[in-house]
């Protein structure tokens, strides 16, 4: 079996940045590819934008970025509304249709957050085409996307985590009292989260079990499936970013801590704080003990290399006020916005985002299309 021949030999790279989608993180998905276009260099690649509206309609958009509106999220939009991400659309296709562009590219860079894009999906469709792509595969797409199952993943290889209790319809259905006694034991308070989406999206904090209910309920608007994890009473919030060597061998970035205003009315780090508002503040580094450092820089590779990640990953973690460490997740796509703490971490730790993106372009470029 051969790899696949590059489709523009001798010329500029072609690479598609896929954006926008279906999922609840469709707005932050478009903020991601405006900041990663920007930074892309054009004299070495070209680059083929193409935005999914929310209802699954493929567009093929213009380079030029309109202008944002403070406070509002941009949108793919194939009417031209005025906080689409780029206008003069070139082809607008019917929902569930593709462009024939996508196939004519040397990579696809897939900035989609949440389900129907960073879940393993748009990955599986280059897999079949023979498209190289940015990022991890199918597999530690779905795995990373699904908390659930992450998990799991993460309990075989010895990594600590915070007590949980899965929630599911069929649960709700068919033994109410069994879903309460798998949460009892968590305590209060408890974190309410969809079991598949990011951006804190219908998450919750939980401090009465009278709550308990709506916030589950808050949470299924996102995902049937729904993740009820004891709280992290205390807790600092810490992140380390991965990125592949060109050897293939994992790198971590510097630590960062998450800090949102006390007088700022949220109550955890939630999706306003993250892009809306600029409440929360990325501390970089995060001032932790040498040791402490080492400890999550350790764990981040581990999970990295547990969920079969590939290119990029963010690692997130907990440290408990008696210096343990829980992890809470992996992002296989983390935000590049002006708020992200993936691409800050890298630039503290020497390489900048133009580099950053361009190493992942790179990283992408040199992948073979077969099973690896």
């Amino acid at each position: 079996m051969t790899d696949t021949p590059d489709p523009c030999p001798g010329s500029r790279p072609r690479i598609a940045v896929v954006f926008g989608g279906r999922s609840s993180e469709h707005g932050v998905s478009c903020l991601t590819a405006q900041q990663v276009m920007a930074a892309i260099d054009p004299e070495r690649y070209e680059v083929v934008p193409i935005g999914i509206t929310a209802d699954g309609a493929w567009v093929l958009e213009s380079l030029e970025p309109k202008a944002l509106r403070p406070g509002v999220l941009p949108e793919v939009d194939a009417t031209g509304s005025d906080v689409v991400l780029a206008s003069n659309h070139l082809t607008v296709t019917a929902p569930g249709d593709i462009p024939r562009e996508l196939g004519a590219v040397d990579a696809v860079f897939p900035l989609l957050h949440g389900p129907w894009g960073e879940d393993g999906t748009i990955q599986g469709l280059c897999e079949m085409a023979g498209v190289r792509y940015v990022g991890a595969g199918v597999l530690a797409s779905a795995l990373a996307m699904d908390k659930h199952y992450a998990k799991i993943v993460f309990a075989d290889a010895g990594l600590a985590q915070l007590p949980y209790a899965v929630v599911t319809p069929q649960a709700i259905r068919s033994d109410p009292q069994a879903v309460d006694k798998a949460v009892d034991p968590l305590g209060l308070p408890v974190f309410v989260k969809p079991a598949r989406a990011g951006s804190s999206m219908g998450g919750s904090l939980v401090r009465t079990r009278e709550a308990l209910g709506a916030a589950i309920a808050a949470a299924q608007e996102h995902d049937p499936k729904v993740i009820v994890e004891a709280g992290a009473v205390g807790a600092r919030e810490l992140e380390c970013g991965v990125v592949q060597g060109q050897d293939g061998v994992p790198e971590t970035s510097v630590l960062g801590e998450i800090s949102v205003e006390d007088d700022a009315g949220h109550e955890f780090y939630d999706f306003s704080a993250k892009y809306l508002d600029g409440t929360s503040a990325n501390l970089i580094p995060a001032d932790v003990p040498v040791a402490v450092a080492a400890k999550v820089r350790t764990a981040a590779v581990r999970a990295f290399e547990a969920l079969g990640c590939e290119g990029l990953a963010r690692v997130d973690f907990f440290l408990m006020p008696d210096d343990r460490l829980f992890i809470n997740e992996v992002n296989t796509m983390p935000g590049f916005t002006p708020y992200s703490m993936f691409p800050q971490l890298w630039a503290a730790s020497g390489l900048d985002y133009p580099a950053l993106v361009d190493r992942l372009i790179q990283l992408a470029l040199a992948r073979t299309t077969n099973l690896r």
